[in-house]
């Protein structure tokens, strides 16, 4: 085992069932709260025959989290299952009454919600009225009361008492739990409920869920399905996306954005069709259409930050927390928000005009200061809001606009908050100064980690005293830079910034200097070598 893997182990306090998960490691089903329930009424819709109408969100766990549903459904023996998912534009996130109608017309008795669900109280309610049952499969926080439903099956439950856990789990992952107790239930065939997890994997890592336990297991092996995956849909979408191996940088920047794109920019039924499609031609016209939406959002969202960053150079902003206004499609607005708060170092908050003179927003936040929170300081200056810590939406009248801004920024004032950047910095795993072991063979170790994500990071390696060989400008616009660092066994590593800052442009060949990098595999003419990816500069 190469000696800069093995030191990175110990220094992680890494076990061996945390490098090489063991299946059966994951948690029993039946540790979720009304697991029994849920499979009860499921096991009386397969023996009547009902229809069973899924209903699920538009984000990439949403629409992974209804796949897997209604393929283990039709697993264990049912045959009229139907999918439903929220319109961004008309719906927003949860059950809505659209659901309501579109159950009565379709004469569905069963309601199963995924990544939703908690808090739609009232629409349950109305399902109730009609003799509709639900059961609920989800991850949100939920109210100090859960719905009238036959079963809510979340680990965020107030009264649950499960290992803890299982609140990392993704919408999709909830789903993954029922699925197994379908297994263990004896009404599907253990071993098949396997082949989900390439779904498993996708929505785990598109949620940003924390990648320990449970989550490990399931996303280690979900990385094995995906590679082999059978379904036409996730081959074609690897092929526009030019994803040759599964890791947590190709899904992430890859197949994720591809498959959130037709929920963001319009409908996520797209992405839906494409993964349960069973036709290779339709495949490929759904990862090409998805392509398009992609190239479409990533056009819009470089528009809109350019937009935003000459608005923030002309009106000298200091604000604590950026809050901008405009006129921008509501699908990009979370991205843009996300792209600030990387630029500028500041929470950000969204907006734009969705109907006359109301507004419609995201925000994204890091370190202490609570998204959620903010808004319900705020919530007197808002129409309707909530999320997360570090995500949240919200809707609020233009005239109130001035008042949210003051109310929010003196909210963060009032936490004194200190050095906030520290929740920013990258910090290196392990200082090296040479670079023999620095090799194909860390590759391929660093490998067994996979996938990376929150509580599983991807490796930084601090290289100490390096010199600088050569330095060199890339890039149409001249804003991307190669270095050759040489390490103090005069072995030569290159390593590539992608939109470098300005001053790493004027650093002196033959200093040295302390560089934060992450490996990377080049292939080129069949040959294979080991550079990395340039993170930090430390002078």
């Amino acid at each position: 085992m190469n000696k800069i893997f093995t030191q990175l182990t110990k220094n992680r306090h890494l076990t061996p069932d945390f490098i090489s998960p063991k299946y059966e490691n994951l948690e029993d089903p039946d540790s979720l709260p009304d697991m029994k329930k849920a499979l009860k009424r499921i096991e009386k819709a397969i023996k009547t025959g009902e229809k069973v109408l899924i209903y699920g969100d538009y984000d990439v766990d949403g629409v992974t989290a209804s796949t897997l549903m209604e393929q283990a459904l039709k697993m264990a023996g049912l045959t009229e299952v139907e999918i439903m998912l929220p319109d961004r534009f008309v719906d927003g996130y949860g059950m809505s009454e659209r659901l309501i109608k579109r159950a009565k017309k379709d004469q569905i008795t069963l309601v199963i919600t995924v990544d939703c669900g908690s808090r739609n109280h009232a629409i349950i309610d109305e399902l109730n009225h009609e003799n509709i049952d639900t059961i609920v499969t989800d991850h949100h926080e939920c109210e100090d009361t859960i719905p009238d439903a036959v079963a809510v099956i979340n680990p965020h439950r107030h009264d649950y008492q499960g290992p803890a856990d299982l609140k990392n789990l993704a919408g999709v992952g909830v789903a993954f739990k029922l699925a197994q107790g379908l297994v263990k239930a004896g009404k599907i065939k253990e071993g098949q409920e396997k082949w989900l997890l390439d779904l498993v994997l996708l929505g785990t890592i598109c949620d940003s869920m924390l990648l320990s336990g449970e989550n490990r297991i399931l996303t280690y092996f979900g990385k094995i399905v995906l590679e082999k995956t059978k379904r036409p849909g996730l081959i074609e979408l690897k092929k526009t996306a030019k994803v040759k191996t599964i890791t947590s940088e190709s899904i992430g920047f890859g197949l994720g954005p591809r498959l959130n794109s037709a929920g963001r920019l319009e409908t996520a039924e797209i992405s839906l069709n494409l993964l349960r499609t069973t036709s290779v031609t339709e495949a490929a016209k759904l990862a090409a259409k998805l392509e398009e939406l992609n190239q479409k959002r990533r056009k819009e969202q470089r528009e809109a930050v350019k937009e935003i960053t000459e608005n923030l150079k002309n009106t000298k902003e200091d604000t604590p927390v950026i809050i901008q206004t405009g006129n921008w499609h509501e699908g990009i607005l979370g991205i843009v928000a996300g792209r600030l708060v990387e630029e500028y170092h500041k929470p950000a908050f969204v907006l734009t005009e969705v109907d006359g003179g109301i507004y419609k927003g995201s925000g994204r936040s890091f370190g202490e200061f609570n998204l959620a929170n903010a808004l319900e300081a705020a919530k007197d200056t808002i129409i309707g809001g909530g999320g997360h810590a570090a995500a949240a939406g919200l809707q609020l009248k233009q005239e109130n606009l001035y008042q949210f801004r003051e109310k929010i920024n003196a909210y963060y004032k009032n936490l004194n908050l200190k050095d906030q950047e520290r929740f920013l910095k990258n910090h290196a795993d392990l200082d090296i100064e040479n670079l023999t072991d620095f090799n194909l063979e860390l590759l391929e170790n660093l490998h067994q980690l996979e996938p990376f994500g929150p509580g599983n990071e991807e490796p930084i390696f601090c290289l100490k005293y390096a010199h600088i060989i050569e330095s060199k400008k890339m890039g149409q616009d001249q804003n991307h830079l190669r270095l050759d660092l040489q390490g103090k066994d005069h072995k030569i590593i290159k390593t590539v910034a992608f939109f470098a800052p300005e001053n790493w442009f004027s650093l002196y060949d033959d200093e040295a200097y302390n560089f934060l990098i992450k490996p990377v595999e080049n292939e080129w003419n069949g040959v294979r070598s080991t550079e990395a990816r340039l993170i930090d500069i430390i002078e």
